[in-house]
């Protein structure tokens, strides 16, 4: 198990002021567990979780998830206030809808900034912690788009696609310390994830994607459609957490299913088409 039994566990979560970080900071307090919640704006967190959450066990931090200074001494603040660290949940992150040629280089670095260095800060400050106790568990929230790609999410996706593989080195370098890696894969949640506030568009764009065009105003339209429910999906991350077991990857939807079965099996052709001459490259044998 990767939860204490005698106490209440402590998690270091990422990105709560909004959708699926949001709500499993909610579910956490109900639970009665300690929450070290970071965010960019601790009072529009404070604001969403409202007057009917108990906050006695939430230690709410403005973090600037690019700063390594800054990640140290928020993960040092959740360990003095709560005394230990048992559950690390690397969600913060922004959806980029543009084609590749429209996305400036300070796009594409601000992304990343986020997405995999902010991970990285995170992992260093928390990782001596669990190891030495020979316990925990981190969760890395990916995206159905860290699996298979589509166009007009080159950028998101390539953020999501370095932390899959971050995080699957990660379980292999860890597992030996009593610590598991969970990367949570979600489709389209019903969280604020497609509004303009959250979505990020290109500084510029060109006449040559009208279909990247019509994507993004339909994303903008999926606003209030999306299939996934937020409340579910923070139950089933917290379910996986407390059971301890469970697959590397929890897909989250069955949209997020069907994308993923779908990129299986282009990879799958892709491979057994390959059999044959895969090895031509290879030196002769001996």
């Amino acid at each position: 198990m990767s939860l204490p039994s005698d106490r209440p566990s402590t998690w270091f979560v990422t990105g709560t002021s909004r959708g699926l970080g949001l709500e499993l900071v909610r579910q956490l307090l109900q639970r009665g567990d300690n929450v070290a919640a970071t965010t960019r704006s601790t009072e529009r967190l404070l604001s969403a979780l409202g007057d009917g959450v108990d906050t006695s066990r939430l230690l709410p931090l403005a973090v600037d998830l690019r700063d390594d200074e800054a990640v140290q001494r928020a993960v040092r603040q959740t360990t003095e206030r709560f005394g230990g660290l048992d559950v690390v949940v690397n969600n913060a992150g922004y959806g980029f809808l543009a084609a590749v040629e429209e996305t400036s280089d300070r796009e594409v670095r601000d992304m990343l900034d986020v997405q995999v260095a902010g991970v990285w800060n995170v992992l260093r400050a928390t990782l001596p912690i669990l190891r030495e106790q020979k316990s925990g568990h981190i969760v890395n929230v990916s995206s159905i788009l860290g699996l298979t790609a589509v166009p007009g999410w080159a950028l998101y996706c390539a953020g999501k696609f370095a932390l899959e593989g971050l995080s699957e080195a990660l379980a292999a370098e860890v597992a030996g310390f009593g610590v598991k890696v969970t990367i949570v894969e979600p489709g389209y949640f019903r969280t604020d994830f497609l509004t303009r506030d959250s979505l990020a568009l290109p500084a510029d764009t060109t006449e040559h994607y009208p279909a990247i065009r019509e994507m993004t105003a339909n994303h903008l339209n999926l606003q209030g459609g999306q299939l996934g429910d937020p409340v579910k999906g923070a139950g089933a991350i917290i379910d996986q957490v407390v059971r301890g077991d469970g697959p590397l990857r929890l897909l989250l939807g069955s949209d997020a299913h069907s994308y993923a079965t779908a990129k299986v099996d282009a990879l799958r052709a892709n491979v057994e088409a390959a059999a044959q001459t895969a090895g031509a490259t290879d030196f002769p044998a001996a």
